[in-house]
């Protein structure tokens, strides 16, 4: 388990070295010169060249992704062009609101997805079924922005049991964040929670018709029996791997549910910065994000080589 977990380790390594390259280019070809955003078209040339002198945006793109990329590892990631303030501390800010909603939202898709899942592979072909891949198909035809709109209309509008949008901090005290994340979680948790039941379903019933499933219910067992000791663990594997994109999607891809309530969080910071050409921010949060996903796939792996041990030999 450990020569597996160092090589998984090494691939997360060589990842974000590679990554962090990447993303770094990418947003320099962009174009616009923030220095000159900043000012505006009718800024001097010589204040332009002064700002870029001052935000270190004369210096080479090589010494620049250095001078960035070490930052990163000490935990310095620079500071705003736009706020003048350390991008760490906006960040930190931000992630207080992203990471819970992320949290919370795939909280509320597992909870939804598994018993909807193993109802249905237990129930195959009957109503019951029928009814819940009926709804996986709406969850996952419909975009997660409808379906925020639809809560806010009905939730905050019209029952008065949410409000409308906003975040009032965690100071204000646990219940009142969670209940400002509610709407914003169940939004995007039902697209999620319905892609992770149809997953579940399928892994099961492949499961249902293995040799030692057939061999459990000789011994005895009866279908539920045999389903709840020998197929759900079986089935973990490709529900894992949904998981933990799925975290990452959550986590990264939240932008347009934080526009729609108002949330302060790490989507909205990316769109505030590429609208301002601030591009350290937009590397630095990026490159959090990134590692966000490649660490969730590491994580993904080793539970893997726990489930099936099996992965642990071929490595």
């Amino acid at each position: 388990m450990l020569h597996y977990a160092l090589k998984r380790l090494l691939s997360l390594i060589v990842s974000l070295a590679v990554a962090s390259l990447v993303i770094f280019l990418v947003v320099e070809v962009a174009p616009g010169d923030p220095a000159s955003f900043m000012l505006g078209v009718n800024a001097q040339p010589d204040t332009v060249a002064a700002l870029r002198t001052e935000l270190g945006l004369d210096q080479g793109k090589l010494a620049r992704y250095l001078s960035w990329a070490a930052g990163m590892l000490s935990g310095d990631f620079g500071t705003s062009y736009t706020y003048r303030t350390p991008v760490a501390g906006m960040i930190a800010d931000r992630l207080w609101v992203s990471l819970p909603l992320a949290l919370y939202a795939l909280t509320l898709s597992t909870l939804i997805a598994f018993p909807a899942g193993i109802y249905a592979a237990a129930r195959r072909g009957q109503p019951g079924d029928m009814a819940v891949m009926g709804a996986t198909q709406l969850g996952v035809a419909v975009p997660n922005f409808w379906f925020a709109m639809m809560l806010v209309l009905i939730f905050a509008i019209n029952l008065r049991w949410f409000s409308a949008g906003g975040f009032p901090g965690w100071d204000a005290g646990l219940w009142a964040g969670l209940h400002a994340l509610t709407l914003p979680a169940i939004a995007l948790a039902l697209p999620q929670a319905a892609i992770l039941t149809r997953v579940m379903r399928s892994a099961l019933l492949d499961i249902l018709g293995e040799d030692f499933m057939r061999t459990a219910r000789a011994k005895g067992l009866t279908r539920r029996q045999a389903l709840w000791r020998h197929g759900v663990r079986n089935a973990l594997i490709p529900v894992l791997t949904i998981i933990g994109l799925q975290f990452s999607f959550l986590l990264a891809g939240a932008i347009i549910i934080e526009q729609v309530f108002y949330l302060p969080g790490l989507g909205r910071l990316v769109f505030q910065a590429i609208s301002s050409r601030d591009l350290i921010v937009v590397e630095s949060v990026v490159m959090l994000l990134v590692f966000a996903v490649i660490t969730v796939n590491f994580l993904v792996d080793l539970a893997y080589a726990l489930v099936d041990p099996r992965l642990r030999s071929r490595s």
